[in-house]
């Protein structure tokens, strides 16, 4: 083989896999999140909704949620009215995960102290792509639903 066989064959491979590593990055969630909230929680337990909107390409997968509030905090979906913990919600490409009252949601347990209305709880939510996205959700009153509003 010549000096330009070989010199064409590692530019069409390096264009090749420049053009790989292009694609694939173009499929990246682009999250945000709003609507956040937490009713003001009657004993050692709470929830917190909220929406997470995906206007990127890429799919993603909200794995966890910590928070300096309760060191046992879960994701919870309710099918046919029974609350049960899962592992991860999906946030689809150009859609969006919904957790709200009645539905999925955020659960904490054995809170460290009960957060009162007007107050606001940090918390981190944790993708398999997007990596850790900080929120603080307002603390609304216990009876607070905007779906009904």
């Amino acid at each position: 083989m010549n000096h330009r066989t070989a010199l064409a064959g590692v530019l069409a491979l390096t264009t090749g896999l420049a053009l790989a590593g292009c694609s694939s990055s173009s499929d990246v969630p682009e999250l945000k999140v709003i609507g956040g909230f937490m009713p003001q929680p009657v004993n050692d337990m709470a929830a917190g909704f909220l929406v997470v909107q995906n206007n990127g390409t890429g799919d993603d997968r909200l794995t966890s949620v910590t928070s300096p509030l309760s060191d046992d905090v879960t994701i919870h979906e309710t099918k046919d009215q029974v609350m049960r913990e899962v592992t991860s919600f999906d946030v689809p490409a150009g859609g969006e995960l919904d957790l709200e009252r009645g539905g999925s949601h955020i659960m904490f347990m054995k809170l460290k102290r009960q957060p009162k209305q007007g107050q606001k709880v940090s918390v981190e939510l944790h993708f398999e792509k997007a990596g850790a996205v900080k929120v603080d959700l307002p603390v609304k009153e216990t009876t607070h639903n905007p779906k009904k509003q």
